[in-house]
C-alpha cells in the first residue's frame, strides 16, 4: 500500500548575522532579529489553517524560534510539540563560521572551486550534509509507516518513539489538510496520513532539494525557474512537497513539488 504525507519545509527567519552577510553554520547560535520574528509571524499566518500532525525543527536557536512562532499562530494546533532534530542543523562551516561570506567565496576561488561545493577546514562537505538529509527523510518515512500500521480509532493519541529514543505525541489516522489548505478526508490509498512542518536552514535545504530532484526525480513546477532550485532560499520561504512512500521500508519515496521557495507571505513586511 502507498501512503502520502504533505511535507512542508521552511527556511528560518533573519538574524543579525544574515543581515550582515556573516556565516553562522552550527557554531554561531544567533537568535532571530526583530525583522526575523516578523518574517516568522508572517509565515505563521500563511500556514495558520494547516492541520499539522508533526512539527520538526533544527535544534539551533534561530530555527526553534521560527518553528515556535509558526505553531503559536496556528489556528488548529497551537499546542503541537516541536521535535528538535540535530540532523536538520545548518551545514557546519568550520573556520569561517562568524566570518563574512565573501571570505568563504575568496577561499573557494583560491582553491579553484565553486563556493557551494568548497569545504573550508573543519567544515562538513556537501555530501555529508546531504547524507544527514537522506537519513532524516528515511526516519520520517519509517515514522509515518509506523503510524499507518497501528489499528485505532481516528484522532486517538499515541506515543511514537524516534530514532534517538525520545517520544512525541502524534495523531494516528489523522484527518489532514495539504499545504495548500484543501481538506482531505476520503479513505482512498492516496489520502495523506500526515501533514508535516519541517523548519531548517538554507545550506541544508539546498542539499535536500538536490536529493529530491537529482536522486528521487522530483519534478519542479513548470512555472519555477530551475536555475534557482539549488540556490539558498530566502528567509522563511515556504516549500510544499507531497511525499508518497511504499510500505516496504527499503523503497525510495516518490515526491511531487507543489511549490518551491514561496515568499508571497512576506509582501509588505517591513521593520
Amino acid at each position: 500500500m502507498n501512503q502520502a504525507a504533505a511535507l512542508g519545509r521552511l527556511f528560518i527567519g533573519e538574524t543579525r548575522y544574515n543581515k550582515a552577510k556573516l556565516l553562522q553554520g552550527q557554531g554561531v547560535d544567533e537568535p532571530l532579529s526583530q525583522f526575523g520574528f516578523k518574517q516568522a509571524e508572517a509565515a505563521g499566518k500563511f500556514l495558520s489553517n494547516i492541520k499539522f500532525t508533526h512539527v520538526f525543527s533544527s535544534d539551533l536557536q534561530r530555527a526553534k524560534q521560527t518553528a515556535s512562532t509558526i505553531v503559536l499562530k496556528n489556528s488548529i494546533g497551537s499546542k503541537l510539540e516541536i521535535i528538535c532534530d540535530t540532523r536538520l542543523r545548518e551545514r557546519k562551516y568550520g573556520i569561517v563560521e562568524g566570518k563574512p561570506l565573501n571570505e568563504l567565496r575568496a577561499m573557494a576561488k583560491a582553491a579553484g572551486q565553486k563556493c557551494p561545493f568548497f569545504t573550508p577546514p573543519g567544515a562538513e562537505t556537501v555530501d555529508e550534509v546531504q547524507a544527514r538529509a537522506e537519513d532524516f527523510l528515511s526516519h520520517l518515512c519509517q515514522l509515518l509507516m509506523k503510524i499507518t500500521e497501528k489499528d485505532s480509532a481516528p484522532e486517538q493519541l499515541d506515543k511514537v518513539a524516534d530514532d534517538s529514543g525520545d517520544s512525541h505525541t502524534s495523531l494516528k489516522n489523522p484527518s489532514c489538510v495539504d499545504l495548500n489548505g484543501s481538506d482531505i478526508n476520503d479513505d482512498n490509498s492516496d489520502t495523506p496520513v500526515a501533514s508535516v512542518l519541517i523548519v531548517s536552514h538554507g545550506g541544508f535545504i539546498r542539499q535536500w532539494v538536490r536529493h529530491f530532484v537529482e536522486d528521487l526525480k522530483c519534478l519542479l513546477p513548470q512555472s519555477f525557474d530551475e536555475s534557482k532550485a539549488f540556490s539558498v532560499c530566502p528567509n522563511t520561504a515556504v516549500s510544499s512537497f507531497t511525499l508518497t512512500f511504499n510500505q516496504v521500508v527499503s523503497s525510495s519515496p516518490s515526491i511531487i513539488c507543489n511549490y518551491l521557495y514561496n515568499c508571497s507571505h512576506l509582501d509588505g513586511i517591513t521593520l
